[in-house]
């Protein structure tokens, strides 16, 4: 495996009413990709919310799922969906490689200031761990869950903490500290996407271990291409017992 790996933070605009072109926009951004990209887009970047039609939306994004599986290969993809399990609905995070979803880990920390808990249910802490895909290790948060110092714990030791977001402008600048931070505490690499929509923060990122962010609030499409052994230098020169 080459350490030299492109790594991307998709930043698009979606609308909560047509599902399908935003399926066509994200599937036309992860063709963009380099074949063994490491992927971010958006929380919830096929349907949005939906609170109002949630059936509809997980039946969409389950079919939609199918499509994505199609164009990953060796791609790395991490984004959430509308989930149905057992007559309850979920924001699940979806982490794909090789034409096949390798984790599913439903949202664990609902935005109440967003009502999400009227009408999602909470996931599993547990459910939040690492996991090892060609040699490298890979955690996510969703949105919110970054707030929550004990889930920082449960991803320490993780190179790559992918952040698919819906982050509100209003806290804008909470979630740049936050994510540099979850960089330069685990010393990995953070790859995090945000809607660009005008109430939201934008401020997508990719940040190496030594906490350099780079962000684009105009961009559709953040691409950084990376050298990983940045974790393991970072690691050696400040070791804090991550090696």
């Amino acid at each position: 495996m080459t350490s030299k790996r492109e790594m991307i933070a998709l930043q698009f605009i979606f609308d909560e009413n047509d599902y399908h072109e935003n399926l066509k926009k994200l599937k036309s951004l992860i063709l963009e990709s380099s074949e063994d990209a490491i992927i971010v887009a958006p929380e919830l970047c096929l349907t949005h919310f939906s609170f109002d039609k949630l059936q509809e939306a997980a039946d969409f994004s389950k079919e939609a799922i199918k499509d994505i599986l199609e164009i990953s290969s060796k791609r790395v993809i991490s984004f959430t969906i509308i989930e149905e399990i057992d007559g309850k609905f979920y924001n699940s995070a979806k982490l794909i490689h090789n034409n096949k979803v390798v984790h599913s880990q439903p949202k664990v920390k609902l935005f109440k200031f967003g009502e999400e808990d009227k009408y999602y249910t909470s996931g599993k802490k547990e459910d939040i761990k690492i996991i090892e895909i060609d040699g490298l290790k890979f955690a996510m948060l969703i949105c919110f869950e970054i707030r929550f110092k004990d889930l920082w714990i449960q991803i320490e030791g993780a190179d790559i903490i992918l952040i698919p977001s819906l982050w509100g402008k209003l806290r804008k600048t909470h979630f740049e500290i936050i994510t540099q931070a979850l960089a330069v505490v685990n010393q990995a690499f953070v790859i995090a996407a945000n809607s660009r929509e005008k109430e939201m923060a934008q401020s997508s990122a990719i940040i190496s271990p030594f906490g350099e962010a780079f962000r684009d609030d105009k961009s559709n499409f953040l691409s950084v291409h990376t050298d990983l052994k940045e974790i393991r230098k970072m690691r050696r020169y400040m070791d804090i017992g991550l090696t």
